[in-house]
């Protein structure tokens, strides 16, 4: 199954409710997650851009898509990203079929 990687965002009123009553957010992260087929392989906070970050695993695009679009409406997210990963044999696959494509620059 394919991995994810997302990077998340809370609210303001998301942080001052977590304050008010501190939670631990993984598990529903991994309802979430399986209720489509996958399974949450991390959760983390952190300093910087983002509040904290996802590994997940799904069985397709468009199960991880219904996931970060029912947490996207949620509200309780200022910013969700998700970005697929490609393990090493896809990306050698990629390179191969990159050679077979005639590209041309704009203006060549």
């Amino acid at each position: 199954m394919p991995l994810y990687l997302s990077r998340f965002s809370y609210t303001p009123e998301t942080w001052a409710r977590l304050i008010d009553n501190p939670e631990d957010r993984r598990q529903a992260a991994q309802s979430y997650i399986e209720s489509v087929g996958g399974k949450l392989h991390g959760f983390w906070y952190a300093f910087g851009t983002h509040d904290g970050f996802n590994l997940w695993e799904a069985p397709d695009n468009v199960s991880m898509a219904a996931v970060a679009l029912a947490l996207s409406s949620g509200g309780a997210l200022s910013s969700f990203e998700t970005t697929v990963l490609l393990t090493i044999d896809e990306t050698l696959d990629a390179l191969r079929k990159a050679g077979q494509v005639h590209y041309r620059a704009p203006g060549a």
